[in-house]
């Protein structure tokens, strides 16, 4: 069974960083994309950014500039460097594997 682990999550003032890691195990198939969402309360779970096996990427237009999405194909994880934070980006973010598999989810707070 497909387990995703995030990490990294925290409480962070604004203008600040932090590092989100998710690390994929149990997965007996190829990983082509891999992605972070994020659900604030009373909101729906959108898409921040997603990468490719290969490397693509796409983001949200509201993290363009700030947020990278990297992976570690060999490692099946995913990271997402997450710079210059805003009280808006305060959300429950979750790892997602083949638009299919999700992690259990970490709280990014950004204090104003």
């Amino acid at each position: 069974q497909v387990q995703l682990v995030e990490s990294g999550g925290g409480l962070v003032q604004a203008g600040g960083s932090l590092r989100l890691s998710c690390a994929a195990s149990g997965v007996t198939f190829k990983i082509n994309v891999m992605g972070w969402y994020r659900q604030a309360p009373g909101k729906q779970r959108l898409l921040v950014a997603s990468i490719t096996r290969g490397g693509m990427t796409n983001y949200a237009d509201s993290v363009k500039g700030r947020f990278t999405i990297s992976r570690d194909n060999a490692k099946d994880t995913v990271f997402l460097q997450m710079n210059s934070l805003k009280p808006e980006d305060t959300a429950v973010y979750y790892c997602n594997v083949n638009d299919y598999h999700w992690g259990q989810g970490t709280q990014v707070t950004v204090s104003s």
